[in-house]
């Protein structure tokens, strides 16, 4: 294991000593290569470069106390990034040559695994790219497919702890037919100016509002929203709200805890009815909202006690957490253990 400070790891890049790649050519994917080198040679007409032909997953591994290093829900992420895949028009990766891909990339970098107990765990970031030249707007026929892995920490510098958001309206992240349920570039791309201007305000993120009415919640920057009420877990409905496999996972768990669950379209008008309210996604995981402030009307929203998150947002983030770290039974066959001697 490297000499690394595991317990102070922000969510970052760091380096580590391999990546995976295999390429699309001829109708039909190549072999796995492994490689030390840290950049990718693209050809200047690329479509990735001028079209935007791009997409990336994102997912964790973790080191349990029984030395085992497991994958949450892979299969699901596989599935999402052949939806984005074919949502602007590239050749979706085979779900196989996913997985050969991931856990080779773990196995090769078995040193930067974060241990149990550090708060950080090793970040998968499969790519997609359009490697091929064209210069007329169309899908080109060569694809770079790409696997990289980094220790990371809590994706907001506050980690389990409740932050600040704000409601912006100068800004959409997605239209509602347009890209925003895939994981791809330009949806990252969209949120810059208003990620920036949170920040300039204090806050860790933005809340998005539907393009159409500007009522509706849509995502938390680059997370899902919920809110709990009533001994209901609600999260938004919107076809530009990109599906979360933790948001679809704490859905479950919060039925298994005795809680409702709805997702429908989530007004802003709800938003002071809301005992807990958070953020949520692979980085994050649980992400509480302490605060959300109306940067166009002033209107401030407190939802922690003391400083800390809501008791219901704890349970769900402890359950999630045990899961993933092999501490709690995986009653949904959620977890697949990686033989990093294979």
């Amino acid at each position: 294991m490297k000499n690394i400070d595991w317990k102070n790891l922000t969510f970052g890049y760091n380096e580590t000593d391999f990546n995976v790649r295999a390429y699309f050519r001829n109708e039909s994917w190549g072999e796995l290569e492994i490689t030390s080198s840290k950049t990718v040679n693209l050809h200047m007409a690329a479509t990735a470069l001028h079209y935007g032909q791009e997409a990336f997953e994102g997912m964790k591994a973790y080191m349990g106390q029984d030395g085992q290093v497991r994958l949450f829900r892979w299969q699901e992420n596989a599935e999402r990034f052949q939806r984005s895949a074919d949502g602007i028009m590239m050749a979706p990766v085979p779900q196989e040559l996913f997985y050969k891909a991931i856990t080779t990339v773990i196995r090769l970098n078995k040193e930067y695994i974060p241990p149990y107990g550090s708060g950080a765990s090793l970040y998968i970031r499969p790519l997609l790219i359009g490697s091929g030249a064209e210069v007329g707007v169309k899908p080109t026929t060569e694809y770079l497919f790409l696997v990289f892995v980094t220790p990371v920490g809590p994706y907001f510098k506050e980690g389990f702890k409740p932050v600040s958001m704000g409601l912006f309206r100068g800004a959409d992240r997605a239209a509602p037919l347009g890209t925003g349920h895939l994981k791809v570039g330009g949806n990252y791309a969209a949120s810059l100016r208003s990620l920036n201007k949170a920040q300039t305000e204090g806050l860790a993120s933005i809340i998005y509002l539907d393009a159409i009415e500007k009522k509706y919640i849509d995502e938390c920057g680059p997370a899902n929203f919920f809110g709990i009420k009533n001994n209901t877990y609600i999260t938004p409905k919107s076809p530009s709200i990109l599906p979360s496999i933790t948001n679809k996972s704490l859905i479950t768990l919060a039925t298994e805890m005795g809680l409702k669950t709805e997702r429908r379209p989530v007004s802003i008008d709800e938003l002071d009815s809301f005992d807990e309210v958070g953020a949520c996604g692979t980085a994050a995981v649980i992400s509480p909202i302490g605060k959300i402030i109306d940067l166009d009307t002033d209107d401030v929203y407190n939802y922690a006690v003391d400083g800390k998150p809501g008791p219901i947002s704890i349970k769900l983030y402890n359950k999630l957490q045990a899961i993933q770290t092999g501490d709690a039974e995986d009653k949904f066959g959620w977890i697949e253990t990686v033989n990093l001697d294979q």
